[in-house]
């Protein structure tokens, strides 16, 4: 008896989530060609629930002070706003693109939580060359977000049960294991090669618009792939030189313009951090 009632139970939660799925997929606009089981009020609801747990742990991830920071931030934000410029993006108005700085030499890495939450190590900061290239990092971090190829990745890394769980706010123990892996760029958590190739193609596209190099996010991984450590979420990507061929026919595709690297003005963001 408890086996047939099991079984009805399961077939009810399947044709739930079937309907679910055939109702909720296209809350976007035509822009947004992905399939997502989540609305994008779930993704922002979780970004938010990521963005508590950072915050909760200041000793795991020191976020710098906006206020005492502000030329620091002054900064980061003037590339994120110029990308936003470009109305390129599909949820430009509905995710609060919010930007903060994690203060962590040693780490080469940013992530971006699902609604437009970013966080960008200042090791990586301290690692790049120009602002060409941390722009076209941002840019491609927003791709993920403004894509929704986050709650599509952690729901293969996690399962959609739990995932709804989460977003519900009814598992905060995985809350906490999410940002660690995102902090950490973990294989299980890595995005799909379509997704990172997507999420190049959407920085080059972004950046074509506004005065940097559109190829600065190509600039980046040719770096990561020259220094004498890679970082270990790198081997979980595409091969960097494959992803600068695509960036720089992308680039060649949109006309091929050279853009502005501002390597002075990037060198006045490294001296204000700590």
């Amino acid at each position: 008896m408890n086996k047939l009632i099991f079984t009805g139970f399961s077939s009810v939660l399947m044709l739930a989530a079937m309907l679910f799925m055939a109702g909720c997929s296209k809350d976007k606009d035509d822009n947004d060609n992905t399939f997502n089981i989540f609305s994008v009020n779930d993704d922002i609801a979780l970004g938010i629930q990521l963005k508590q747990e950072i915050e909760a742990h200041p000793g795991d991830y020191p976020v710098l002070d906006s206020t005492q920071y502000k030329n620091a931030y002054d900064h980061i934000y003037r590339m994120r706003d110029a990308i936003l410029a470009t109305n390129l993006l599909t949820y430009e108005d509905k995710f609060d693109w919010e930007v903060k700085i994690i203060h962590n030499d040693s780490v080469l890495n940013a992530f971006c939580a699902p609604g437009g939450f970013i966080y960008f190590y200042t090791g990586l900061i301290r690692f790049l060359d120009n602002e060409a290239q941390c722009a076209g990092v941002l840019g491609h971090e927003m791709a993920h977000a403004d894509r929704r190829h986050s709650t599509d990745q952690l729901t293969k890394a996690y399962g959609l049960q739990l995932l709804f769980s989460i977003v519900l706010g009814n598992n905060p123990a995985q809350i906490t294991e999410i940002v660690a892996g995102l902090a950490a760029g973990v294989a299980s958590l890595a995005f799909s090669r379509n997704a990172e190739y997507e999420a190049d193609e959407y920085s080059v596209k972004y950046l074509y618009q506004t005065e940097y190099d559109a190829r600065g996010v190509g600039g980046f991984f040719l770096k990561l792939d020259s220094s004498p450590q890679p970082p270990e979420f790198l081997s979980t990507h595409p091969h960097p030189d494959n992803r600068y061929d695509k960036i720089n026919e992308v680039w060649q595709g949109l006309g091929g313009k050279e853009g502005e690297l501002f390597a002075e003005r990037y060198q006045e963001f490294i001296n204000s951090l700590p």
